[in-house]
């Protein structure tokens, strides 16, 4: 996918996604230092405010750390389900960030906070099996490759990676769930990510697809929806929204959610999702509008 595509994507599904809850500045800033002076809790984006695939953007290390000096609260909030959270803090570090384990709140965290409060089941699981079962060894797993008995067999599936989808899978996925419907959650709800050179087609993409085709209600976890805010807000503590940002690059999870949470949002124009492409266009097709668009983070 492009942007237009992606951007086409997301808006051909919002009648999934949280309404827009309010109108907002869009005032141009030029990155993250900028906001310090009004924002005390910053709540990060990974892919496109961080780093780009597996390469930390230049300056932001340095900038988040002078952040954290400045005695300000600096949490990631992420749509990584992928990867157990062991191997995201090694990542991080090797980036150059420093986060505690319990600063980054990740969709992976969220959907397994959710699980805890579900019935133990035999899960399908869409993921990378590569990637190992980190945080995942409770859980009654089977990975869902290119058998089909194993999804008839199934009694919910989980889809947290599609790094190794196929499309074959996902027409196996779906026979199934015409057949018999069950639960399915979605720890990821990106259609997309960005990478060095293009956009990864990530978990949401599947299951938006999964849902059209099926009518099988699925349940995400994630930006834009509540739950991961609910999860970082516990984490935080007391603390004032309107001194709180959500900052990434994507209005139809980044700011959407942050908009839904009743936090201020920042949209970052020059990297991610737009890469310096026209950002005021989508915002106004959309009606998605960030308190700020900074250049870069």
């Amino acid at each position: 996918m492009n942007t237009n595509d992606a951007f086409a994507a997301y808006e051909n599904v919002r009648h999934r996604l949280p309404k827009v809850q309010r109108t907002a500045a869009c005032h141009h800033l030029p990155d993250l230092d900028a906001l310090a002076d009004d924002i005390d809790t910053f709540l990060l984006d990974a892919f496109g405010v961080l780093n780009i695939g597996e390469t930390a953007i230049a300056g932001v290390p340095e900038r988040v750390a002078g952040l954290q000096r400045a005695g300000k609260r600096v949490m990631v909030v992420s749509n990584a389900a992928g990867y157990p959270h062991a191997d995201l803090m090694a990542k991080y570090t090797r980036l150059g960030y420093d986060f505690a384990p319990e600063d980054v709140i990740t969709s992976r965290k969220t959907i397994l906070h959710g699980l805890g409060r579900e019935p133990a089941r035999q899960w399908g699981l869409m993921a990378n099996e590569s990637l190992g079962r980190g945080d995942l060894q409770h859980l009654d797993i089977t990975y869902l490759a290119d058998n089909p008995q194993v999804y008839d067999a199934a009694e919910a599936f989980l889809l947290l990676g599609s790094a190794v989808w196929t499309e074959e899978r996902q027409q196996l996925l779906e026979g199934t769930l015409r057949r018999n419907p069950r639960p399915v959650y979605v720890g990821n709800p990106d259609i997309v990510a960005p990478r060095e050179t293009s956009f990864s087609t990530e978990p949401g993409h599947f299951a938006h697809r999964l849902a059209d085709a099926t009518g099988v209600a699925v349940t995400f976890f994630g930006k834009p929806f509540g739950n991961i805010f609910d999860l970082a807000f516990a984490q935080l503590g007391p603390f004032d929204p309107a001194r709180t940002v959500m900052v990434g690059d994507s209005l139809h999870t980044d700011i959407l959610g942050g908009q839904a949470a009743g936090i201020k949002t920042a949209l970052i124009a020059g990297y991610g999702f737009f890469g310096g492409k026209d950002v005021h266009g989508p915002i106004a097709s959309s009606g998605v509008q960030p308190d700020f668009i900074l250049q870069r983070p």
